[in-house]
């Protein structure tokens, strides 16, 4: 087995975290000023969520290692994700300002939605991907509460608007599905496709590996 190192082509801490956990080591993997890495995380006319999160990690994967080899990195491992909540087939991606956030987090209000989160591991000339699909349910918030949270600026930045690993938990009535997934960092499929790729050791108690 070789020693787990990946790039993480991300700059979420809690991405970074989730990843420490597993006893993999990383080095961020992040975009260049020049590159438009908002333009691949537009949503194609009637694209639905689990094709449009799967196509853009995608994109990111190519990115990435077009990345690393544009700066002369040594070659490794390349990990990428990203994550989208959808309400129904609606696609609630990352706010453009407190309006937007505030239209997001009324429609999230008393309702269930999917969060949907694709990862890629791109080494050695090939790209392995894994999908988690998660489905929360929000208690009711009322406008003093969402005002109370878009003032915090947490919503910003994060699809849906809103981080489950933040204050926003706290509106959080129910999960079904991959709570670090919901974070950004599905640690089962990530664990699966670093496995795949002997990049991490077998799961404990498991007699059947060596």
């Amino acid at each position: 087995m070789r020693e787990a190192f990946v790039y993480l082509a991300s700059q979420s801490p809690r991405r970074r975290e989730l990843l420490t956990q597993l006893g993999v080591a990383h080095e961020a993997l992040v975009a260049n000023d020049d590159e438009d890495a908002e333009a691949l995380e537009a949503v194609l006319p009637h694209e639905a969520p689990r094709r449009y999160v799967e196509r853009v990690t995608q994109l990111k994967a190519v990115a990435a290692v077009a990345r690393r080899i544009a700066r002369g990195l040594p070659d490794a491992p390349i990990l990428v994700g990203d994550t989208t909540v959808a309400l129904a087939s609606t696609i609630l991606a990352k706010p453009f300002d407190a309006e937007d956030a505030r239209r997001m987090l009324r429609a999230l209000s008393g309702r269930t939605h999917r969060v949907y989160t694709a990862i890629a591991l791109a080494a050695d000339g090939m790209t392995t991907s894994a999908l988690s699909v998660s489905r929360v349910r929000m208690r009711p918030i009322d406008d003093a509460e969402i005002d109370a949270y878009i003032a915090s600026g947490e919503p910003f930045g994060k699809a849906g608007a809103y981080a489950i690993q933040g204050r926003a938990s706290a509106f959080v009535a129910h999960i079904s599905g991959s709570h670090s997934g919901i974070m950004g960092l599905p640690l089962f499929e990530t664990a699966m496709l670093l496995r795949e790729r002997g990049l991490l050791g077998p799961e404990p108690g498991d007699a059947s590996r060596p």
